[in-house]
Order: C-alpha cells, then sequence, then structure tokens
C-alpha cells in the first residue's frame, strides 16, 4: 500500500529468503506452523493507519460505554456463563476489510470483533523476521505505541501475568499443543515464562487447581485464556477433572469468557460509525430488504467463516430457524490493493489491543493481516494460492 515500498520489495523478492523466515519461525517447535504465512508483510501508509487508529478508538468508547454490559447480557450462552467478571477486557481485536469509499479513497471496514486473545506473541516474531530476511522492511515496525519488542513483551507480560508468580500462570486451551495456533502458545510461554495446559491437564483438588509437571503438583491460580467454550461438545466430560472451573473465586481469567460473547458479532448492530456496515439482528427485521445482494447471513457463534452465506435469498432468510442467533450485514466489498507478482491481492487487517488490569484505557499494540484472493478471507478459500495467508501489518 505503499507503492515505492512495495515495488522494491516485489523485486527483491526471493524463495529463498522466504523459505529461510519459515523455516526459522518453525526452528525449535514441537508442531510446525500449519497456516499459511504470507510472502510479503503490508505496508500500512500514514493516511490509512490514522483511518484504522480513529475506527478502533470508535470502538473503544462503545465498548467503554456504562450500558455496554447491559446491552451485551444476552449475548452469553446460559450454560456458558462463568462467574466473578472482571470489570474491563484484557483483549480486544477488530478485524477491518480494506475498501474503497465513494471517493476511490482507501477506508477500512469492520467485519469483526472479539474480546479474545490473538497472535500477540507469533506477530511480533513474524515481523521480527521479516525484517530479518528481506532489508527493504528494516526501517519499519509493527508497533504502534512500542520502540521495540522487548518493550511490547513487557506490555504483553504486564498484561498476562501482572503481578501473579509466572509458575502459578498457565496458557490454556482444549488441547494447546495440537491447536493450529500452538505457535502463539509456544512462542508466549517462551517469553512470558509460563506453562501451556490442555484443558484435561488441568486438575482440582477441593477448590484449588494444579497441573502436574514431572510428576510433580504445580498451584494454578490464573489461566490466559485461549478456550472457547462454544468447541466443546460434552461439557460434563470435558470438566470432569476441574467441576468447579466456571463457578470459582480461586482464579483469575485473563481475559474473563463471558468477554468472548459480549464482544463479537453480537456487538455489530449496537456500532454506528463510518468504518462500521449496517447491521441487524434477523430477529429484529420488520421487513426483509429487496436489495439482498448487498448483504451478508452470518451466524453469531461461528468461527472463520462457517456458516456464512454470502449469496442471501429471502427463502435462505425464512428457512432460518432460531433468527435470533443470526445478523444480516450489509456487504464489504474488498479492494484488492496488496500489488505481488502474480496477481492483486484483498487485504485484512487485525488491530490488536492489550489491556492489563491497572491501566485505563486499552492499548493498541501490534496488528495482523490477511491476504486472499478468493471470494473470502479464509484458509478454506484460498487454497493452491501463492502470496496469499496470514501476515503483519508495517508502517
Amino acid at each position: 500500500m505503499i507503492k515505492e515500498t512495495r515495488e522494491a520489495y516485489n523485486a527483491a523478492f526471493t524463495s529463498a529468503a522466504y523459505q529461510q523466515l519459515l523455516a526459522e519461525l518453525n526452528q525449535g517447535l514441537a508442531r510446525q506452523i500449519e497456516f499459511r504465512i504470507a510472502e510479503t508483510p503490508v505496508f500500512l501508509p500514514a493516511v490509512f493507519k490514522e483511518k484504522l487508529v480513529k475506527a478502533g478508538n470508535e470502538l473503544v468508547a462503545i465498548i467503554q460505554q456504562e450500558n455496554f454490559k447491559q446491552l451485551t447480557q444476552k449475548s452469553i450462552p446460559e450454560n456458558w456463563q462463568v462467574d466473578h467478571e472482571k470489570g474491563q477486557p484484557h483483549f480486544l481485536t477488530f478485524d477491518f476489510a480494506v475498501c474503497r469509499d465513494a471517493n476511490g479513497e482507501l477506508i477500512p471496514k469492520l467485519i469483526e470483533l472479539q474480546g479474545f486473545p490473538s497472535l500477540y506473541a507469533f506477530q511480533s516474531e513474524l515481523a521480527e523476521q521479516f525484517k530479518k530476511h528481506f532489508p527493504v522492511t528494516r526501517d519499519f515496525t509493527p508497533y504502534f505505541h512500542h520502540p521495540d519488542q522487548q518493550s511490547y513483551f513487557d506490555l504483553l507480560r504486564r498484561t498476562i501475568v501482572g503481578n501473579s508468580a509466572p509458575e502459578e500462570v498457565i496458557i490454556m486451551d482444549i488441547n494447546a499443543p495440537e491447536q493450529k495456533t500452538a505457535v502463539d502458545f509456544y512462542l508466549t510461554a517462551r517469553q512470558l515464562g509460563i506453562a501451556m495446559v490442555a484443558l484435561h491437564e488441568l486438575l482440582q483438588e477441593e477448590n484449588q487447581f494444579y497441573y502436574l509437571r514431572e510428576g510433580v503438583k504445580q498451584p494454578v491460580k490464573k489461566i490466559y485464556n485461549r478456550l472457547i467454550f462454544d468447541e466443546i461438545t460434552d461439557k460434563s466430560e470435558a470438566f470432569r477433572n476441574v467441576p468447579d472451573l466456571l463457578t470459582t473465586d480461586q482464579l483469575e481469567w485473563v481475559t474473563h469468557p463471558n468477554w468472548f460473547y459480549r464482544i463479537s458479532k453480537y456487538t455489530m448492530p449496537f456500532l454506528k460509525s463510518e468504518f462500521v456496515p449496517a447491521t441487524y439482528f434477523l430477529s429484529d427485521l420488520k421487513t426483509i430488504p429487496k436489495d439482498l445482494q448487498n448483504y451478508v447471513l452470518k451466524p453469531l457463534f461461528s468461527f472463520a467463516g462457517q456458516g456464512v452465506l454470502i449469496d442471501v435469498s429471502e427463502a435462505d432468510i425464512k428457512a432460518i430457524p432460531d433468527p435470533g442467533n443470526w445478523i444480516l450485514q450489509e456487504k464489504v466489498t474488498y479492494e484488492p490493493v496488496i500489488e505481488t507478482p502474480e496477481a492483486p491481492v484483498k487485504c485484512e487487517i487485525r488491530l490488536m489491543y492489550l489491556w492489563p488490569d491497572d491501566a485505563e484505557e486499552p492499548v493498541l499494540a501490534i496488528s495482523l493481516a490477511r491476504l486472499s484472493r478468493g471470494k473470502m478471507i479464509g484458509v478454506r478459500y484460498n487454497k493452491d494460492f501463492n502470496w496469499v495467508g496470514g501476515t503483519v501489518g508495517l508502517f
């Protein structure tokens, strides 16, 4: 998106340097990276960066409204309501499509938002590897407010570990070492000195929680939560070892699981901004729009684009058995704005915030970008393409 830099990067690109970048990203990992890394970062010009920051500030202001919890209380499924919710989420992620407005200017348009962590450790490492292997990028930074990687990780540590002892903090997912995003878990554990624990490895005795390391009980006081409860099919079996996990006051959550639901597609209909497409709860629609070709239909609780209907018909809407769990959203047109040696590609940028307990405001820390040639952003829409996949924004 910065023309001179893009041309210089494309001219200097070599497959050998890209393969070396991938090799070093995978070095020392028990499980190799399973998602595709794009051949290039995204170079963000100052004007577009300012628009992203403005869009993010508007969304943060809405989340900070006094009535936000009241607005979003119905978003939390009754069977996944977790007790002892904190007053703020520790993570905010906002996904924006890169589009053109009526004047032909580039503009970010919100696609999705989450009060849930993303690849915070991996994005930093990816940026460092691009800067190492592609000299064109060395004067660029991935950080919005930090001078270097060390100060960025200091904020990540302050957010996740805080005043706790690192040995009493764990990063947890259903089967953490086997997740597609396991690389981020490994890097986080390495950087912060915390343990990576699968849900079935967490144990409970009376009201205390622990895990075993080389046969020795290690107490757990805080969970950096990467577990999406909706992915659990059998609740009773999943929590057999930890029956009080959802109700205990002996653990801190980073971030509390309720925020995953509060800040989600459920939030979209409450957002009004030039950066947000018009969005409606399907259950609130008085009449079905006649121009359905300009809308997409999305389930509230799905991941990686699953269940999204791009070409919507009136019959599709009438066939939805639970309209309260769906939204109708104005269609966003991605602009193929990233020039590559093969063809221009579309781009989505995720703003990633960190919000430590002792901070009044969330801090815009780093970004994630995804490049696509397919009908949608996502792995299954971009199979067998080059110059697509996950990457990072640099400026």
